[in-house]
């Protein structure tokens, strides 16, 4: 079951105001849902084109989303410091839209511990458990 936010906030649905990340490495094409600190949503509409976004890259997905949903001021950064579990439950397709959303279950100092997953059209496709580390870099 993906994950829901209590509420709907005001916050720009364009990844790339919180991320690094560009084509080619940016897995996510929108943000629809941010409670910093808390949790977010994103999609990614999979084309034919895609040939090299595989199941693993999913998990880099959530981490990008991860890092969207922990970083709360202008200029902080953020990286992978592990993946503490990651489930592949089933493939995906172009044409595909696919679901991303992320919770922070416990954060300690710099470092946020997050669950995620990824479905498409109400079917789970990968769970996982990362922990990341935020801060000034």
């Amino acid at each position: 079951m993906p994950f829901r936010l209590p509420e709907e906030r005001l916050f720009n649905p364009d990844p790339t105001a919180y991320l690094p990340h560009r084509y080619p490495f940016l897995f996510l094409d929108r943000i629809t849902a941010r409670e910093p600190g808390v949790a977010a949503a994103a999609i990614r509409r999979v084309s034919a084109d895609d040939h090299c976004f595989t199941s693993f890259l999913m998990v880099e997905g959530l981490a990008q989303l991860a890092g969207v949903a922990t970083v709360q001021e202008e200029g902080e950064g953020g990286f992978l410091a592990t993946i503490d579990h990651a489930e592949f439950l089933a493939p995906f397709c172009p044409g595909d839209t696919l679901a991303f959303s992320v919770r922070v279950v416990k954060s300690f100092g710099r470092l946020f511990m997050i669950d995620g997953e990824v479905s498409s059209g109400g079917t789970i496709l990968t769970r996982a458990s990362l922990t990341l580390g935020v801060g000034k870099l």
